[in-house]
């Protein structure tokens, strides 16, 4: 795939070049010359197949992580946060027992590379917020997640957008469940319905940007609604800050300049 720099601006598809727009910037790319069916059923493409099932999982598994989300994500995620996301579910598929194309996606056991994910790449979570903390803490039960932070100074650890003139913290936590190979559905599942995809947001009080904060700050994010847990369901929290602009009296969220990471999981 190729970008178009050409002052003529094409959609759709020439000459088996397809040409379309992504995010503002215009695009080109060849059309495949493989009919789906042969993809589907020659023998040739049987690693082809595999990795689609594959991809297609991860796609899956992605999207019921950024539900866990939804209420905040569209606020602090960019346009590729669900191929980046898509990509780190990729990443762990080899790790998961099965055969090539039917491979488990066992999010419990390979936690790791998720930690310290932004849902902005541009805003990075630690670059707008770095006021010292222990950071959130998931209770044995992998149903409460908490966040105690000391009184800090605002003008010493927030990096805020112009404009700005209050923020709040969030502390956001959901759950997304493995994914394993169906083959009576021919398609991935995940390994418990409940919980996934589901989650919850806790926001702070709106701090004033300037001066100290005047006490500590303590969230929680209570999922005791969805106890007991399944051993093969996986809990992540992010932190993230939010900011606003008081305009007579009022709070007005920002269109940009707030940030999240995945900041523990279990």
């Amino acid at each position: 795939m190729a970008k178009n720099n050409s002052f003529i601006r094409l959609e759709g598809t020439l000459d088996g070049l397809t040409f379309f727009r992504k995010n503002g910037e215009n695009f080109v790319k060849t059309k495949s010359r493989v009919s789906r069916n042969r993809i589907l059923n020659d023998p040739a493409y049987k690693r082809t197949r595999e990795n689609m099932q594959e991809f297609g999982a991860a796609a899956r598994c992605s999207k019921a992580f950024r539900e866990s989300f939804a209420s905040i994500a569209r606020l602090v995620g960019d346009s590729y946060l669900s191929s980046r996301l898509t990509g780190k579910m990729r990443s762990i598929i080899p790790n998961g027992v099965g055969l090539r194309g039917q491979r488990t996606i066992n999010l419990v056991d390979n936690l790791e590379p998720f930690l310290g994910l932004n849902f902005n790449v541009s805003k990075p979570f630690d670059s707008q917020f770095n006021a010292p903390s222990v950071g959130p803490t998931i209770n044995a039960g992998r149903d409460t997640v908490t966040w105690s932070l000391p009184d800090f100074s605002t003008d010493t650890f927030v990096l805020a957008p112009e404009g700005a003139t209050h923020f709040k913290l969030a502390l956001a936590a959901g759950y997304t469940s493995n994914y394993e190979w169906v083959p009576a559905l021919k398609s991935y599942e995940p390994v418990e319905d409940e919980p996934n995809g589901v989650g919850s947001v806790t926001y702070s009080n709106a701090v004033a940007i300037g001066g100290m904060v005047g006490a500590a700050t303590d969230l929680t994010v209570d999922l005791t609604a969805y106890a007991p847990i399944p051993a093969t369901t996986a809990l992540f929290g992010c932190t993230a800050i939010v900011f606003y602009q008081m305009v007579n009296g009022e709070l007005y969220e920002l269109a940009q300049g707030h940030s999240m990471k995945i900041a523990v999981a279990g």
